[in-house]
């Protein structure tokens, strides 16, 4: 495989001799330097005491930024959809009591103003990879966005998805491998670790992997956490709450609290062993 063959017409999200690598910068962190990002919480914002006790315990464990959902796309749409602008107030004030860095979802063009406002990461999900006005919207954003792969999109639809972002001026794109859909019918989906060394060839951006909507069973998250380090990603997206098995939303993947410490006490040897550090 040539970088050609996946990034053909890709101007900008490419690996060239004429730009270094893209690090991205959250506050006084680096994403895609040396340092192992790990952001981790509760795939949604559901009270203020869920929020406040999740976000301490990661942040005592070592993670570097909070995830929380304050918008949520569902499958259902009898499904709990998030707290909206009072679950975006909720992850400013756990920023503002823990210092960790937010990234939270935005689903609408709309939306992009309001949420920035709170949060210090834009997410997109899966089913807004190939969203074009919002993409093009956050592109006019001046807070990094976090660009999740398609459930079915190929490396090259992912790349140019990125394309559109930064084609409107916003540089600091991260992307994000969550999973795709196979025919695996054991895990939610099939996370794709290839992709992580597939971007470090051929594009300038970081890279991290979220191992719980990529495998969606708890006992999963771990190993594939480590295994996207150990293929090279700049970080990891984990979901942990303080009480999964009354979760509102994604309990069956979310760790608990001294399972995410333990996880980050593995994290450290092995981020050393690829040249690179936790803390």
């Amino acid at each position: 495989m040539t970088s050609l063959a996946v990034t053909q017409g890709i101007k900008l999200a490419v690996k060239n001799d004429d730009q270094p690598a893209t690090r991205v910068k959250v506050g006084d962190l680096v994403v895609g330097g040396e340092t192992v990002i790990v952001m981790a919480g509760p795939c949604t914002v559901e009270t203020d005491e869920q929020l406040m006790e999740t976000a301490r315990e990661v942040k005592e464990a070592g993670a570097h930024i909070l995830r929380g959902g304050a918008f949520k796309p569902r499958t259902l749409p009898y499904s709990f959809q998030g707290l909206g602008e009072e679950g975006l107030k909720l992850l400013s004030r756990a920023r503002d009591e823990t210092g960790l860095p937010i990234v939270t979802e935005v689903m609408s063009p709309e939306d992009v103003e309001l949420v920035e406002a709170y949060t210090d990461i834009l997410q997109i999900g899966t089913r807004n990879m190939q969203n074009f006005p919002l993409l093009k919207r956050v592109g006019r954003a001046s807070k990094p966005v976090l660009l999740k792969r398609g459930m079915s999109a190929t490396i090259y639809e992912w790349l140019g998805c990125a394309e559109y972002i930064l084609s409107e001026g916003n540089p600091d794109v991260i992307l994000c491998e969550r999973g795709i859909r196979s025919f695996n019918d054991v895990t939610r989906n099939t996370l794709d670790i290839s992709a992580v060394p597939i971007i470090k060839q051929v594009s300038r951006l970081p890279i991290i992997v979220d191992p719980s909507h990529g495998t969606g069973i708890r006992s999963l998250v771990a190993p594939m956490t480590k295994a996207g380090v150990a293929a090279g990603a700049d970080g990891a997206l984990v979901e942990v709450h303080c009480d999964p098995d009354h979760a509102l939303c994604d309990g069956a993947q979310s760790l608990r609290p001294w399972e995410f410490r333990a996880l980050m006490g593995e994290l450290e040897p092995l981020a050393r062993a690829v040249g690179k550090r936790l803390s």
